[in-house]
């Protein structure tokens, strides 16, 4: 075995400096008991594991061999497989890939490269994942904003591993070590998708835009097993040599998806990770007839800012039989760190959706999953804001709306008011609106172009607003007839589509006319 790994070692050093497409690469994927990433004697090889270069993916062998053709990838993975883990750095980046740009400058490939280590693992069914969108850190201080806004509460969590969605950084690559030192601290396994703004600017071909993200967190391409999910990240994001980037799966992508799926039984959840939104992404219809036959999608993105539930239909290019969810997930930047700062010097981040600035987790029981929005350093149930004044006149009262931002609302919601907790439940409308308290926030962004002591207040305040978008998951319905002056409650509660109860209330005053 040891002869064959060196020579394969010899073929691999040779045709990469060759340069040629038609170059085959290979190794073993080993049971690694003692954990020092080296085969040794006593530590089997593992049959049936998937290994791709972004384009075929192969299975070991009964000795735990594989082999590939180098192609013009950046290099190789192993797609690890449920009931086991793969090593990972000091900051928990999983460490699943061998790069051939990690070839030193002598042009020896150290052996112990070629070898994916994997450890037994007890993996439970029902588990959750964190996934962070868009921390798009511009400098060190976002880097801690992002560290005491979301990272610090993370601590402790029981979810199994983490995701983040891409735009990890405001154009500047050179963050992701602190970023990932930080987000290490959480403790699990945290895996990252290539974002638009995590790209190398001065890189002349798009293949070259990920090489920084590369070199800290691997291919952009990739995929992994947990419990009985396949999770698939894929990097939708193209620079073509002129011109701005544009959201595109590629060619080389789709017979990856395609290819692995051979491998994935149809009774799996198939999650499809990436940073901009999947209804933007050229060839995406390419990728629906891939899906078109799997009873169990769910697919999960960043990069627009707002927090959006889609239901892909047939309207929309859907092959299958139900429509595919799609969720465009909540940012922990919120509005790009934007707003005035809170007691605690970060900035409040709302959305421009009105929702606040967040994450979300997902639990995944077997092939069935949900997902809940959690609010940066808010408590678990603040779900929703109701907004209507805080007092009114008697007369007033009969033409008085109660308005609701429903965070992670959907259409799938069920959303219904109770005032003074009596009467009927008053079923409410979902009406597409801008959020009147981002909007009334957003009003405050001129007085941030004032001076104090010479810098202008944005920098000692904070960064000013965009103007607000109209959000897609508020609710609206008119205060019932024959409120008589005095102190009121309104309680509004909503049941979300995976049978989730939310519940908050509002208290105004009614007075005399």
């Amino acid at each position: 075995m040891r002869r064959f790994i060196c020579f394969l070692s010899l073929v691999l050093c040779f045709h990469l400096l060759a340069g040629s497409n038609d170059d085959v690469v290979g190794g073993i994927v080993f049971l690694d008991i003692n954990k020092n990433g080296k085969p040794d004697p006593g530590e089997p090889g593992i049959e049936g594991i998937a290994v791709s270069n972004g384009d075929e993916v192969v299975l070991t062998n009964a000795a735990g061999e594989w082999e590939l053709p180098a192609g013009n990838g950046p290099g190789v993975f192993v797609i690890k497989p449920s009931g086991y883990a793969v090593p990972v750095n000091q900051d928990n980046i999983p460490h699943h890939y061998i790069l051939f740009e990690e070839i030193d400058e002598a042009g020896v490939v150290r052996t112990d490269e070629l070898h994916f280590p994997l450890y037994e693992s007890a993996e439970e069914e029902k588990f959750s994942v964190l996934f962070f969108a868009d921390t798009q850190a511009r400098g060190l201080r976002e880097v801690n904003f992002i560290l005491r806004d979301v990272v610090q509460e993370c601590i402790g969590t029981d979810a199994v591993l983490g995701v983040s969605l891409g735009d990890i950084v405001a154009d500047d690559p050179g963050l992701f070590a602190e970023i990932s030192q930080g987000i290490g601290k959480i403790g699990i396994p945290w895996y990252n998708i290539f974002g638009n703004h995590d790209n190398d600017r001065d890189a002349d071909t798009n293949s070259e835009r990920d090489a920084t993200f590369r070199k800290f967190f691997g291919p952009s391409t990739y995929a992994f097993e947990y419990g009985q999910v396949a999770f698939i990240g894929l990097n939708n994001i193209y620079f073509p040599e002129e011109g701005r980037y544009r959201t595109h799966i590629s060619e080389k992508q789709l017979r990856f998806v395609d290819n692995y799926l051979d491998y994935v039984p149809n009774h799996k959840l198939i999650v499809l990770m990436m940073h901009a939104p999947l209804v933007r992404s050229e060839n995406r219809e390419r990728l629906y007839e891939i899906l078109k036959d799997r009873a169990h999608t769910f697919s999960i993105s960043g990069h627009v800012h707002r927090q959006i539930n889609l239901f892909i239909d047939e309207e929309m290019g859907w092959k299958g039989p139900e429509p595919h969810h799609h969720l465009i997930t909540a940012t922990v930047s919120g509005s790009w760190w934007c707003g005035l700062k809170d007691e605690l010097g970060i900035p409040h981040a709302t959305m421009n959706d009105g929702a606040p600035n967040g994450y979300s987790i997902v639990t995944f029981d077997r092939n069935t999953y949900s997902v809940r929005f959690k609010a940066a350093r808010r408590p678990a149930c603040y779900q929703m804001n109701i907004y209507l004044p805080d007092e009114m006149k008697e007369d007033e009262t009969d033409t008085t709306t109660v308005l609701v931002n429903i965070f992670a609302g959907s259409g799938r919601s069920k959303v219904e008011m109770l005032v003074d907790n009596h009467g009927k439940w008053i079923p409410m409308e979902h009406v597409e609106t801008i959020d009147p308290e981002c909007l009334r926030m957003h009003r405050l962004s001129p007085l941030l172009d004032q001076k104090f002591n010479g810098q202008t207040l944005d920098r000692i305040l904070g960064w000013k607003m965009d103007y607000p978008s109209v959000s897609t998951h508020m609710w609206q319905a008119k205060l019932p007839e024959g409120l008589k002056p005095g102190t009121h409650m309104v309680t509004v509660r909503t049941t979300d589509m995976y049978n989730q109860k939310w519940t908050s209330h509002r208290i105004f005053r009614i007075r005399s006319n």
